[in-house]
């Protein structure tokens, strides 16, 4: 179509009559400016050498010394611009498209030269050649020097805030990055470090709100919503977090997972939960309602409406807080979750108050942290103690509510055999705690009378025992391939531990 429009303008059909009804209707471009428009085309399009023959026509130099840097002919594009500087030596831009062809910087200092230190093209590409040298203390003076002959050129601030985030100036960096914004809205990448430059300076609420503007933008960057996920947490706003920790998780297919800014949510809905008041708003007692004209005068009666609806939403957002937290470590441990999200998992579950859940979470987490570096790895043993005692309070709990000796035999049985294995660590403060549990377990065993031998589940227990032997028949195992006893010996040696 733009072909045919400047192929028209040179046909005599239809005459100039016909034409002038039309002239004043229509913003008619001028000639030139219609085949350069063309010719413009053309480059975006790929076709350099239908664009040459055009430019050539025009005689465009700047346009042609680019369409032969495109085609990789630099001997003609010198050659055009020696031809060209002959007969305008102080055309500064001849000098910087020489600078261009060649990758000398002498020619830019040239252009500057000619121009008067005028040319914001040549200090642009002085800048430029710093960054690229990691010079960037001079890359930052030269490109403030060009934005200060041309402020209206957004990569110029944005190449500006890159230079100072480079040499440590923070404060310059931010400035550049948010004069980049304000000439362009969409530049997500400015939005990104507008928002990191916030968090290096302990402002939260900035940092979220530029956050929110790169996301806009950018919504399939997982490092973006990581960040995001962090600051909304540093803010207060949890539901924010947790939807972009939920974003991050759906980006990389669930290989992303921050269990320190869930842990920090976690601690966060526990805290509510404990502090909450779930008193309904219509528990009013008689009196209040014998008393009521005095109340509404006194004004006690509309505080005490607020106060309830206020601990109801916030009631309510906790719930939310739970539903959503709860969704996020499902599609996490179904995927195979580690240690901690198992851990994070079972207190989930403790809130919901599904003890049964939170123990099996619990047995898990325990059953991650085992294996044949366990007993030498001080640190993993304090993590795999703790989360056994938190594993053997459940099961008390669980007794206590079911009236029930099964789970006070399981706990029992788990804190015998570690603490038989755990002979290396008797100097450890978590090795006297699994002792002092190990006591109220006994205790609370001897406290609680028998129960009928029809109300207990044969079959769940001799599951249990079996997988308990399987357990220490291949910790034997690999102990024997140390010492060299038999396998026989080794499988006797665990039944004695399962009978004692």
């Amino acid at each position: 179509m733009m072909e045919k429009l400047v192929q028209g303008i040179d046909d005599p059909s239809p005459g100039v009559a016909q034409r002038m009804y039309c002239c004043f209707g229509v913003n008619i471009p001028t000639i030139p400016s219609s085949r350069k428009e063309f010719g413009d085309l053309l480059v975006s399009c790929g076709l350099i050498g239908e664009a040459v023959k055009v430019y050539e026509d025009l005689e465009l130099w700047d346009n042609l010394i680019y369409c032969y840097q495109l085609l990789d002919k630099k001997v003609a594009a010198i050659e055009l611009i020696k031809k060209r500087l002959s007969e305008k030596p102080f055309d500064p831009r001849l000098w910087c498209s020489l600078g261009d062809v060649t990758n000398d910087d002498t020619f830019y200092e040239k252009a500057l030269e000619v121009s008067g230190s005028k040319s914001a093209r040549a200090l642009r590409s002085l800048a430029r050649s710093a960054y690229n040298r990691n010079d960037y203390e001079k890359s930052k003076v030269l490109w403030e020097s060009a934005m200060a002959l041309n402020s209206l050129y957004p990569d110029g601030w944005f190449a500006l805030g890159a230079a100072c985030l480079k040499s440590r100036d923070v404060d310059k960096a931010l400035d550049a990055f948010t004069r980049s914004v304000q000439l362009d809205p969409e530049n997500g990448e400015a939005w990104n470090n507008i928002a990191c430059l916030h968090m290096i300076k302990k402002k939260s609420k900035e940092s979220f709100i530029a956050f929110k503007e790169a996301l806009k933008l950018k919504r399939d960057s997982w490092q973006m919503w990581e960040n995001y996920s962090s600051v909304a947490a540093d803010i207060g706003n949890f539901s924010q977090a947790l939807e972009a920790v939920q974003k991050v998780l759906d980006v990389t297919k669930k290989k992303r997972i921050d269990t320190e800014l869930l842990e920090r949510i976690m601690l966060e809905i526990e805290r509510r939960a404990s502090t909450s008041s779930f008193q309904s708003p219509l528990a009013i007692s008689n009196s209040n309602y014998a008393d009521l004209d005095n109340v509404h005068t006194n004004g006690n009666y509309v505080n005490e409406s607020r106060s309830v609806e206020a601990d109801s939403m916030r009631t309510r957002e906790t719930e939310h807080l739970i539903q959503l937290l709860g969704k996020i470590l499902r599609q996490i441990v179904q995927s195979g979750g580690s240690a901690d999200v198992w851990g994070l998992y079972a207190r989930w579950h403790k809130l919901r108050g599904d003890l049964a859940m939170c123990s099996e979470a619990l047995l898990k987490q325990v059953r991650s942290y085992q294996g044949s570096d366990l007993w030498k790895d001080r640190d993993r043993f304090v993590k795999f103690a703790d989360a056994s005692l938190e594993l053997c309070k459940v099961y008390q709990d669980l007794a206590l509510r079911n009236s029930s000796r099964r789970e006070l035999f399981a706990a029992e049985m788990h804190l015998k055999n570690t603490i038989k294995q755990a002979e290396s660590f008797s100097d450890t403060e978590e090795f006297g705690s699994l002792v002092g549990c190990l006591e109220q377990v006994q205790e609370a065993l001897r406290a609680m009378p028998l129960r009928q031998k029809q109300e207990l589940n044969v079959s769940q227990w001799k599951l249990f025992i079996y997988m308990e032997w399987i357990y220490l028949c291949q910790c034997m195992i690999e102990k024997c391939q140390r010492s060299q006893q038999s396998i026989t010996d080794i499988v006797f040696k665990g039944l004695i531990l399962i009978i004692q």
